[in-house]
């Protein structure tokens, strides 16, 4: 209690000066990260595709008269009400003049405009076709260097016994290089390679060099081909029931972000070596028809399991982490071959939209799951079929939208929402899943309570009230059922979501928000995942407050206040609790930027871990997740060597208070801190 209430008292001194967040990627982008990452039991995507797309409209803005519905969804920022009432607004009152005239839109408030202003621009200008030549001659090229390492030795990299066959025998730098060309929003093309810590570099088992590559082409908008992909790209359909690879946020602090939006291709230049395609995808567009397909053809990290007989080998599961160190990883190493072909039609009339979906994969090893209780409808065989139909309508003042799937053998999916605008400052978010225990999908991200859609029912409402021109309120209750046993769960169970979060913009220089949530799910008591482990109610609250100050137009300050409490039932609490704070310097006219974190955490266990968004060298980002006691602080330093090369610098440390031992296994560190360098180079030419 002494905390929150000198938490409290700091925050109305600081709030009652002016304070900004001088990022324009900051806000609601960590938070969603954030959550990502904790629903993903701590695992960071590797995904920084949405990070490098946006880094392109900071420097090439969308232009506002010229752009489509899929320009303005590809900023992932405005909701389908926000992005119907535009283009309703343009087509009554014609291109617009001045950025000024968006403050007429209905639903674009003035936070909304400062939120998007960065990524935007209302220009007259046409800009006219460039041949293909023109195209893969001219344009943004960027090549980035990035090296990082832990400086304390893991045990994986200590001198192994001679009884000992599973060690790291690489060094322990993670080394990742990409080249890559943009022309506008036309073509992209580009290669990437990276090696992980502990994976060896020319030698052994990475004989090639880096353990992983990656290349790509993809060409938009040429002639009737709207898109066409070569090499590495994603596959996006839907509402996520049966592919969505690309990133896919779910519940999040924004309480109308329902709704999946994204092309159906799109090139893939990440890191992650699993959730992508590789081969080739093209769509086609004749006026209000578009249609398309994909083949793709790739290597899976897979456990095998041999048999005796060497005649009906099985895989019993997928490995998706991309490291490839000790004996037993790179054992497993592309061991699964995946073969996949899709289709998709769709035609847009009016305020209509409706689409047809259909994919198939074909595995080389079948799939055999273990035989525990919770995997009875799990994924098997050597073959999966999906197909869907997806529907979206919008009518004045309320948007509808949805997806039913199934996959073989008609086993059942449904996906139905509603936005609807209740008053100029008031709309609500409404959304229904079903999805069968039974049903299956490889590759999918819905909106739903599971990290995939399987084996869940529920319901969402959302509103967000803006009262004042500089206040917002978001809201949401998330109600959910598995009707089927889940891992470390052994029964149906049900679960739900409560959330609040009050954000305040008095001024062009002040934002700040407070957020409580609270939820409940189900768990068996014990690990041991006994068939007769009682299931119990683990229930757990979250309060947070952030805020900033801007001392000068150089320097600006923010911090963060986190307590959690998670209590099981009849089991004893937790208890968790963090603050920390950061210092940015962004001198106008000046070469050099850069930032300081100090943190400080504790946490009474695992349960009650808090996770925290920290800003990174350009293109990447670090979401740690703390648990026990201790401090971090972390520096960033960026210097423009000239116009074309710049240098990027991160230093990181966390220090325990209540341990000599740090991480487990071979990633286990002897002492009580754990440090991180990272340096990037980055040059345009």
């Amino acid at each position: 209690m002494k905390k929150i209430i000198l938490s409290l008292l700091l925050s109305l001194t600081i709030i009652s000066s002016r304070a900004q967040v001088t990022d324009p990627l900051s806000g609601n982008t960590e938070q969603r990260l954030e959550i990502l990452t904790e629903k993903n039991a701590g695992t960071e995507t590797e995904d920084d595709g949405w990070l490098q797309q946006m880094q392109h409209f900071l420097k090439h803005p969308l232009n506002l008269n010229t752009t489509d519905m899929a320009g303005l969804e590809s900023l992932q920022i405005l909701n389908q009400l926000q992005i119907q009432a535009f283009m309703d607004y343009r087509k009554l009152f014609g291109k617009f003049i001045n950025f000024y005239e968006l403050q007429a839109i209905p639903g674009w408030s003035e936070n909304l405009l400062d939120k998007i202003r960065p990524f935007i621009t209302v220009s007259t200008e046409e800009k006219g076709f460039s041949s293909i030549k023109k195209q893969f001659l001219s344009g943004d090229d960027i090549l980035l260097l990035r090296a990082s390492w832990v400086p304390e030795k893991s045990k994986g990299y200590l001198k192994p016994d001679s009884n000992q066959t599973n060690f790291y025998p690489g060094s322990r730098q993670q080394i990742f290089v990409r080249y890559s060309h943009r022309y506008r929003n036309n073509l992209q093309y580009g290669i990437l390679a990276e090696k992980d810590p502990g994976e060896q570099w020319f030698k052994g088992g990475q004989r090639r060099g880096f353990d992983f590559y990656s290349a790509h082409i993809f060409i938009k908008n040429l002639g009737i081909i709207r898109s066409l992909a070569l090499g590495d790209f994603t596959v996006n359909m839907g509402q996520g029931l049966i592919q969505w690879q690309s990133l896919g946020f779910q519940k999040t602090s924004d309480a109308l972000q329902i709704k999946r939006n994204s092309p159906v291709f799109l090139p893939y230049h990440s890191s992650g070596e699993s959730n992508f395609h590789r081969g080739l995808g093209i769509s086609l567009g004749i006026r209000q028809w578009q249609t398309g397909f994909f083949l793709s053809y790739k290597k899976i990290d897979a456990n095998l399991v041999p048999d005796s007989l060497g005649i009906s080998d099985y895989v019993s599961s997928f490995q998706t982490s991309g490291l490839h160190r000790t004996a037993a990883e790179l054992s497993d190493r592309g061991i699964q071959r995946q073969f996949a072909v899709g289709a998709f039609v769709s035609r847009s009339f009016g305020k209509w939209h409706i689409g047809f979906n259909g994919i198939r994969f074909q595995f080389k090893l079948p799939i055999q799951k273990t035989p525990d209780p919770y995997n009875k409808y799990a994924l098997s065989g050597n073959t999966l079929q999906n197909f869907s139909m997806d529907y979206s309508y919008t009518h004045k003042n309320f948007h509808v939208f949805g997806e039913a799937a199934i996959s073989t053998p008609l086993h059942k999916a449904l996906l139905a929402g509603m936005l609807i605008s209740l008053s100029a400052r008031t709309d609500l978010a409404l959304l229904y899943r079903h999805i069968d225990p039974q049903y299956q999908s490889w590759q999918a991200s819905a909106f739903t309570e599971n990290s995939t859609p399987i084996n869940e029912t529920g319901c969402y409402t959302g509103i967000q009230i803006r009262p004042a021109p500089a206040w917002r309120i978001d809201a949401f209750a998330d109600i959910y059922r598995f009707p089927w046993l889940k891992y470390r769960v052994n029964s149906a169970s049900s679960g739900a979501d409560y959330f609040l979060e009050i954000n305040c913009k008095p001024n062009k220089q002040c934002e700040f928000y407070s957020r409580y949530s609270s939820g409940h799910k189900a768990l068996n008591m014990n690990d041991a995942n006994d068939v007769l482990s009682p299931v119990i109610q683990q229930y757990k609250h979250n309060w947070r407050l952030q805020f900033g100050y801007q001392f000068n137009p150089a320097i600006s300050f923010r911090s963060r206040t986190e307590i959690v409490w998670f209590h099981p039932q009849n089991q004893p609490p937790e208890q968790g609790f963090m603050e920390n704070a950061d210092v940015l310097f962004h001198p106008p006219l000046k070469r050099f930027s850069g930032g300081l974190r100090l943190q400080y955490f504790e946490s009474e266990g695992y349960n009650s871990r808090i996770y925290a968004y920290e800003n990174d060298v350009l293109y990447s980002f670090s979401i740690p997740v703390f648990d026990g006691k201790g401090f971090r602080y972390y520096i960033n330093f960026n210097y423009d060597i000239n116009k074309k090369l710049n240098a990027q610098f991160r230093w990181s440390q966390t220090i325990y208070s209540d341990r000599s031992l740090i991480g487990k296994g071979f990633d286990e560190i002897t002492g009580n801190h754990r440090s991180a360098l990272k340096c990037q180079l980055i040059y345009r030419f």
